[in-house]
């Protein structure tokens, strides 16, 4: 039986696979500065994890340090699991549950006055629905943005590319496949606008 030769995808562009993922292109993740990026952002996490159990507040710096973006106020309860932790912004006041897993390949931007329940999963990796690429590897992200003043019930999934408006509620479990508008209330699976606020 003959091996399969894989494609090459990026004849022609001279780019890094970091510098691809940095796009929002395809890319696969083998570059070596990705894995030092996500084996740091582990390192910091747990750092984060472990201060935070002697004292909140002491571990403030090492959560600045882990995530690009940090606001006056926010708290965030361990364990939080990232991929880079640098390419996510929360803002003033926001208070996060435990186990938040925020997968920021793309940009993940949370706004200020926030509730993110326990379990929410913000994921913004996409894969090729087609096979062959797939098998290879590859991958891209869309960026996800929750507005000021939302509030995510426990285990909502926020699929990538999302955008949620201010003011707006999601129920607990439900899986946000596309934009929700401002001052609504979502639930379901797939997400579904129910009320206006």
């Amino acid at each position: 039986m003959l091996a399969r030769m894989p494609t090459d995808y990026f004849a022609g562009d001279p780019r890094t696979n970091l510098q691809r993922m940095a796009a929002g292109d395809l890319y696969i993740a083998d570059d070596p500065e990705i894995a030092r990026r996500q084996q740091q952002a582990v390192h910091l996490a747990t750092r984060y994890q472990a201060a935070y159990a002697e004292d909140a507040e002491a571990a403030r710096p090492v959560l600045a340090e882990l995530l690009g973006s940090l606001g006056e106020q926010v708290h965030v309860r361990p364990p939080l699991y990232v991929d880079y932790g640098s390419n996510i912004s929360i803002g003033a006041r926001t208070f996060v549950n435990y186990n938040l897993t925020a997968l920021d390949v793309a940009t993940i931007t949370i706004g200020e006055d926030c509730q993110i329940g326990p379990h929410v999963q913000l994921l913004t990796p996409t894969h090729p629905l087609e096979p062959e690429p797939r098998r290879d590897k590859l991958e891209a992200a869309k960026p996800i943005t929750i507005g000021n003043n939302v509030w995510l019930g426990g285990g909502v999934i926020v699929c990538p590319g999302v955008t949620i408006g201010d003011n707006s509620v999601i129920g607990a479990g439900a899986v946000v496949t596309k934009d929700v508008p401002a001052n609504t209330v979502a639930v379901g699976n797939p997400a579904r606008v129910v009320r206006n606020l």
